[in-house]
């Protein structure tokens, strides 16, 4: 049996129609930078998320550029966020010339330890970019406590959580930015690079739409330095297309991560399982904690198994941040994740005889270990 990471054909075959209409939509418009069709995408998304304001930007990583750049956060400046991540979350602030900041995980969520914040605050912290890692949010009552207690600014990196609570709010509404992802393999994907920042405050959207056609207001006058990041119509459209069947999705998601639960329950695997507590966790990942992390991803590979690294290296130790003078050991949680952590397949269209079949795979793995008297799994995280 065959199990990709993600299967977009089938994902795009039952919708394949209201996809192709949206398109030839946009041929028949000729408007293919911003325009009407990206208005009704942030109409959409911003009620989707529960904001008043939303900004079509050309992807993830420029949305939280463009926050950055908005709050004129630059040299000198510290931004607290978490090493373990996507590149794009600590990248954007290397890009103005801000120092990042690590908080290290809690090892249950991988969302970054809200309750270390206080200690990571100086006289130059500027904003805290909570990221809302695998599609769970992050304690946001501790962040916006600190925000609100030293004047810092909360941009919310919710690339992979879209459609995710936390007591009662949607992801990007509890900050002063929310920043979306488009990225085809997201819950809500374009056909390319795409992405969306809301808000709730109309000064902070209108200085987002002037900052992503190079500053200017009206065309060819620029107070401001900006940069090209405008959403094309195309990407648009297939994203407005595609939200009718978001929750869907999300369901899928979800019970998906339900039945491998159950799954590895009955087979008696001491496995390292994520731990839910917010109130919708959309699954955008389902990761496991693996000792023999790498040994088991080559055996489920020799299976047929796709998975996937999410991520073997915690920023604070890539070599392009060497300068900002961390070392191994310096933040023990996010370094061990990224030694023991593996996404198991858990898209929509994921049957249950695949997710048997990926247990069953673990499982075989987890008896040769015992064979071999190596343990195979993570112990239990040191704290929750």
């Amino acid at each position: 049996m065959k199990v990709p990471l993600l299967d977009l054909k089938a994902q795009y075959t039952p919708i394949k129609a209201e996809v192709d209409t949206a398109i030839a939509e946009v041929f028949e418009s000729q408007h293919f930078i911003l325009g009407p069709l990206v208005a009704q995408c942030e109409k959409a998304i911003a009620v989707y998320s529960g904001c008043s304001h939303a900004v079509g930007v050309s992807s993830g990583s420029d949305a939280l550029l463009a926050c950055l750049m908005a709050e004129e956060i630059g040299p000198g400046d510290e931004v607290i966020t978490t090493p373990y991540t996507f590149f794009a979350s600590v990248g954007a602030i290397a890009r103005v010339g801000a120092t990042a900041v690590f908080v290290d995980i809690d090892p249950a969520t991988y969302n970054f330890d809200a309750s270390l914040l206080p200690s990571k605050v100086t006289s130059r912290t500027r904003a805290i970019i909570p990221v809302h890692l695998y599609g769970q949010m992050a304690d946001m009552n501790a962040v916006m406590r600190v925000a609100d207690q030293h004047g810092l600014v909360v941009i919310e990196d919710a690339a992979q959580a879209i459609g995710a609570e936390y007591k009662g709010r949607r992801a990007g509404s509890i900050g002063h930015y929310g920043c979306f992802s488009f990225f085809p393999s997201k819950n809500l994907g374009a056909a390319g690079d795409g992405g969306m920042v809301v808000t709730n405050d109309a000064e902070r959207a209108e200085k987002l739409r002037c900052l992503r056609a190079h500053g200017s207001k009206p065309k060819y006058h620029h107070k401001i330095v900006g940069g090209n990041f405008r959403l094309d119509a195309i990407q648009a459209a297939i994203v407005s297309a595609k939200m009718r069947h978001l929750d869907d999705w999300t369901a899928a998601r979800q019970c998906n991560a339900r039945r491998y639960d159950r799954l590895f329950g009955e087979a008696g695997l001491p496995i390292g399982l994520p731990a839910v507590v917010a109130e919708r966790h959309i699954f955008n990942q389902y990761v496991i904690r693996v000792a023999r992390r790498d040994e088991l991803q080559v055996h489920l590979q020799n299976n047929g198994v796709a998975t996937e690294v999410y991520y073997p290296v915690p920023m604070h130790l890539q070599e392009c941040f060497a300068y900002l003078g961390y070392t191994a050991g310096d933040l023990p949680e996010s370094e061990r994740a990224a030694k023991e952590t593996l996404a198991l397949p858990i898209y929509p269209e994921l049957t249950e005889a695949q997710a048997q079949f990926v247990v069953e795979c673990i499982s075989e793995f987890c008896a040769e270990a015992a064979s071999e008297k190596a343990p195979a799994f993570a112990g239990p995280p040191s704290h929750s």
